[in-house]
């Protein structure tokens, strides 16, 4: 079961958060005060992996500004409760073949089956699952029931399952109409949808774990206290993380307690710190120096408060380099958090729980690299077991080449300029539009971007934006050429951006153009599918319509991509000699104006030697190193092409 959509109402600072998707990876992004903890904390109350956390409270949950009209509306019967989260699940391949064999193959009529779950204020979770065949479940109950041939009959010629619950009351009792009778004396009572729901559904779905900075452990505890909590359940935040952190190391409380013999305890407790070294420290590459230690000690009058009788129980940290142990919990806030979170998630996954995990500003209090190591560990622990959700306002906890991910998180009315707000876009609002965001809710945006292209791009006071490396060797080549032949090139003040693909360029436009002296234009391909997101650079602002500029305004035909920019003889060529193929113009299929596009459904029927890939790059570095020998061979109509291009650029310096 996935949760793909969430949407949030009537809930501390949102009045409508706006429906959104969620990924298997899903970043919030936004200011302090956007109200980014607010979505987590109604999303957890859906379904807490600790059910007491599971009820809304008007008083303190309820929008303040709105509250005492709520409350009227309510107490006069005007409305009823509000509703606070509204999450649809996709069923996976298992979840459909759990409903089909107790239901039958034709229950979910739904190629795509959903359950949509929803709570709020009334402290009662509802759900409705779209799209269920009574006929046909009803049907399938009855005819695999083993009842007999006559019955069986009688009862598929009832519509119903209140006149099939009669009809079994009236017939002779057997031992599979006593099986059959209580199903449809539900079906009966409270629908279809709530007995599949009830029978399959609701144990199928995922619970949700939500971590903050307040559940981090302390690193030290006394085991006879810590013992006492958790016989009586009434376990302090901390102690979460520190049982986790026991039990990872292949320990249990008992053990400790009563060990038993002190080389068993002894045994024990090296094999956990080598346990937790080798599962931990792997995502800290703050330092490689680092084992972890535990030490079982008994307690003395100067220990710390509570740790003062019985025995205690020490997490420690050794440095390998300098042969020294500190506490656990007096390392960084950083490394606390990193252990306390870790510790708690693998408590968790040995219990193999199907959760969904929120994370409220996960490694707010690492370094820059640190957070890197936990995007890495999001990648490579979590996501193949678990969806995740996590909120951030630091630029290094966006995945510069993950995007998509993302979802903006704003509230108009904290912004410094907000004014006169529609009642429309008042409160927490859910964004993926980058457009729509203020500057301050893209700054992480920007900064994992401007991280990225500081690394990998080049950024200038005038900004070429390209789709890909190829583009820039062809413009930079071809404009030598032009140059060489006493004609205009592209001038020198261009700084050429590849930002690799057509996906990134909206993204990557929104973004740098929110700084100032920067003179950025486009040339990018087109295909008419295209046509809305190249409009929007320029409809939205983002740049002067001049400047954005595509191939299919030079080359010949509807769409274009820089390929197209040569007659299809040339380029073909280019792509003999790479890749040792003999490819005609007469050889690809009809259909794109575009030659790349005809080159793959070519390569799709007639691979490559060996299935190598058709990559348009290897051309375009084929003809940046022959272009002695190919220069000659470019018309004076592909040249122009170039020209009209550059000369349409350079009118815009």
């Amino acid at each position: 079961m996935k949760l793909i959509k969430v949407r949030v109402t009537n809930f501390q600072s949102i009045q409508d958060s706006n429906e959104f998707e969620i990924d298997d990876i899903t970043c919030l992004v936004g200011k302090n005060e956007a109200g980014k903890t607010a979505l987590l904390k109604a999303l957890y109350r859906l379904r807490p992996i600790n059910e007491a956390d599971g009820s809304f409270d008007v008083t303190t949950d309820y929008p303040r500004q709105l509250v005492t009209d709520y409350e009227d509306d309510v107490a006069a019967g005007r409305r009823e409760p509000a509703q606070v989260i509204e999450a649809t699940f996709a069923f996976d391949s298992e979840d459909v073949a759990a409903v089909e064999e107790v239901f039958g193959a034709d229950c979910l009529e739904n190629t795509n089956p959903i359950v949509i779950l929803f709570h709020g204020y009334s402290n009662t979770r509802k759900f409705r699952i779209p799209n269920i065949n009574a006929e046909a479940t009803l049907r399938h109950l009855v005819e695999t029931a083993g009842l007999p041939a006559q019955l069986s009959t009688e009862l598929l010629a009832l519509e119903t399952a209140e006149e099939m619950v009669d009809c079994l009351a009236n017939a002779e009792q057997t031992e599979a109409s006593q099986e059959l009778a209580p199903i449809l004396e539900s079906i009966s009572e409270q629908g279809i949808q709530y007995v599949v729901y009830d029978r399959i559904v609701r144990d199928r779905m995922p619970v949700f774990l939500y971590f903050d900075e307040y559940f981090q452990m302390k690193g030290q505890d006394n085991l006879d206290a810590l013992s006492q909590r958790v016989l009586s359940q009434d376990l302090e935040d901390s102690d979460y993380p520190m049982l986790g952190l026991i039990e990872l190391a292949g320990l249990s409380l008992d053990v400790l307690t009563r060990p038993g013999a002190t080389e068993i305890l002894i045994s024990k407790l090296e094999a956990a710190g080598n346990q937790l070294t080798r599962r931990v420290l792997p995502y800290w590459s703050q330092n490689q120096h680092l084992r972890m230690k535990f030490d079982i000690r008994p307690a003395l009058p100067e220990d710390p408060p509570g740790m003062n009788t019985g025995n205690n129980v020490w997490g420690r940290v050794e440095n390998t380099k300098y042969f020294v142990s500190t506490p656990l919990g007096t390392r960084s806030r950083g490394f606390v958090w990193f252990f306390s979170f870790l510790a708690w998630y693998q408590k968790l996954r040995r219990e193999n729980e199907k959760l969904i995990l929120l994370l409220d500003e996960p490694g707010l209090s690492l370094h820059a690299r640190a957070q890197a190591d936990l995007l890495r560990y999001f990648e490579k622990e979590l996501k193949p077991d678990h969806q995740l959700i996590y909120t951030t306002h630091s630029p290094f906890m966006v995945d510069p080449t993950q995007f998509g991910r993302v979802r903006i998180v704003q509230d108009l009315s904290i912004e410094s300029e907000s004014e006169d707000i529609p009642t429309e876009k008042q409160g927490t609002k859910v964004i993926t539009e980058v457009l729509e965001a203020t500057p301050d809710s893209l700054f992480p945006l920007q900064g994992a971007l401007g991280y990225e292209i500081f690394q990998t791009l080049f950024i200038g006071p005038n900004c070429l934006i390209v789709e890909g490396v190829s583009d820039l060797i062809y413009i930079q080549v071809i404009s030598a050429l032009l140059q060489a032949k006493g004609k205009t090139g592209l001038s020198a003040d261009w700084t050429i951006t590849p930002v690799g693909g057509s996906d990134k360029v909206h993204t990557f436009v929104a973004l740098i153009g929110a700084q100032s002296n920067l003179n950025i234009a486009v040339l990018i391909d087109y295909q008419k599918k295209d046509k809305q997101s190249i409009e929007n650079l320029y409809k939205e602002k983002l740049l002067e319509q001049k400047a954005v500029l595509t191939y299919a305004n030079f080359a010949p035909g509807t769409e274009a991509d820089i390929e197209d920019m040569f007659d299809p003889d040339f380029y073909l060529e280019l792509v003999n000699e790479e890749f040792g193929t003999s490819l005609t113009v007469n050889d690809l299929p009809a259909g794109s104006p575009r030659i790349l596009s005809r080159l793959e459904k070519y390569f799709e029927n007639n691979p490559l030697p060996k299935h190598a890939p058709f990559n348009h790059y290897r051309p375009a570095r084929y003809f940046s190193e022959n272009i002695g020998s190919l220069g000659n061979k470019l018309t004076d109509s592909q040249l122009d092409r170039f020209q009209q291009a550059f000369d349409a650029l350079n009118s815009l310096l």
